[in-house]
């Protein structure tokens, strides 16, 4: 087993870029804590993948945007490992369709998990982290890219990323980095949800790399703000092969 050098909590978890975060993090030698919000079997298997590597890790539950449950996973992760170094906030959720149409009732449940979701993860990152950690936060590619039905996903992490950057000006003195990345078109189910086969080939062709990101791609900036990425501090990172 590997030695234990930080302890991370990582939101969302239980697949996708989460997954892939939280694998990457504990061959580093980090504990994770690994969060999920409904399914509690992939959340296992997350946790399962990476004992199987060597690595140590529990699983936590709680509703992002409810205060009282995220302080019970930060104090669970805590418990287990000694505390917390490192926060890294995957969790959300993309609901699509034009300004025009939209249905406020999406809009609002929408908000609800991204931006009062980040924000309470925030809030208990800024009061238990300890100093000399890492706050990675996500917002997404599209604020650049600007496409047509995306306008609300857009929206809330515009909001993701205007909080982070006050975060780390907030967090002066704790030597705590906070940064956003910004991933473009991924191949996770949420993005790949609904997408036929055209559009998934068109999006892949357009960075200039040619191809769809990975979450292991992700991962691995993750990792480095996370990690040995000290002077980092304060800014959002597209990791998206250039497509924007």
């Amino acid at each position: 087993m590997s030695e234990i050098t930080r302890v991370a909590l990582v939101t969302g978890a239980s697949g996708g870029i989460g997954r892939a975060v939280a694998r990457r993090l504990a061959a580093a030698g980090t504990a994770v804590g690994v969060h999920y919000a409904g399914n509690k079997a992939a959340a296992e298997e997350t946790v399962a993948a990476v004992e199987a590597a060597g690595g140590r890790a529990i699983a936590v539950n709680g509703d992002v945007a409810d205060e009282g449950a995220m302080s019970d996973a930060f104090s669970a992760v805590e418990e287990a490992f000694g505390g917390v170094d490192v926060v890294i906030h995957t969790a959300g959720v993309m609901t699509l369709g034009p300004v025009a149409a939209f249905d406020l009732d999406a809009f609002d449940r929408l908000m609800r998990t991204n931006v009062r979701g980040a924000f309470v993860v925030a809030q208990q990152a800024a009061r238990r982290v300890r100093d000399g950690g890492a706050v990675v936060t996500f917002s997404t590619s599209v604020t650049r890219l600007a496409f047509p039905d995306y306008a609300p996903y857009a929206a809330s992490k515009g909001a993701v990323e205007a909080m982070t950057l006050v975060l780390a000006r907030e967090l002066r003195g704790r030597d705590i980095t906070v940064n956003a990345v910004a991933p473009g078109p991924t191949a996770t189910p949420l993005f790949l949800d609904g997408k036929d086969r055209q559009t998934v080939d068109r999006l892949a062709a357009q960075p200039p790399l040619e191809r769809l990101g990975t979450p292991e791609d992700i991962a691995e900036t993750v990792a480095f703000l996370a990690g040995p990425g000290r002077w980092v501090n304060g800014q959002v990172l597209y990791v998206n092969g250039g497509i924007a």
